[in-house]
């Protein structure tokens, strides 16, 4: 009886693996093939359309597996850093993910995308409501700003080059940004 179990514990270890290499494949190169995807996962293709059956499902999952850790990430993000540097960090974070979802350009464009892409705004307004809430009761932010004006106001974060100029540049402009959250001092 047991055997099921270890069976099932397999299937979901392959399903991590896959959808971890996607995720770094496909930040390499949108174009990744899923051969080469699953030969870098160790299994073979069949495992892999198993789980997937078509291209689009796995970049879907790709991108509910990054949304969820993102969300995840702020309870720990919060426990481990400073309000203020956690708000930071994780927008810092937030930019790479959001830079590989625009590099998928067009296989996030679908009818079906679209409903994943959407599913995925909730929790990502909740957890930027969680920074923007520890920030406040640290005295850091003004309390009452909005989580979907801040997402708006600091979406240019993704159009900054992904090298060391534009890291430079998202400190910048999240300093810029965080001037205008904080408790108005007359």
């Amino acid at each position: 009886m047991p055997e099921p179990a270890r069976q099932r514990a397999d299937a979901l270890k392959n399903r991590e693996a896959i959808l971890q290499v996607a995720h770094d494949a496909l930040t390499e190169s949108p174009d990744a093939s899923l051969n080469s995807i699953a030969k870098r996962a160790g299994v073979g293709p069949g495992t892999l359309y198993r789980h997937f059956p078509t291209r689009e499902a796995l970049l879907l999952e790709v991108h509910q597996h990054g949304i969820d850790r993102l969300t995840r990430a702020v309870t720990e993000t919060l426990a481990t850093q400073p309000p203020l540097g956690a708000f930071k960090s994780w927008f810092t974070t937030l930019t790479s993910y959001v830079r590989i979802k625009h590099g998928l350009g067009e296989a996030l464009h679908s009818a079906a995308a679209q409903n994943v892409v959407s599913a995925s705004w909730p929790p990502v307004t909740a957890a930027v409501q969680r920074l923007l809430d520890a920030c406040a009761d640290a005295g850091q932010m003004r309390p009452g700003i909005d989580p979907v004006d801040v997402i708006m106001l600091l979406s240019c974060l993704w159009r900054t080059p992904d090298t060391p100029e534009g890291a430079a540049q998202v400190d910048r402009l999240l300093d810029l940004a965080i001037d205008g959250f904080r408790p108005n001092q007359l």
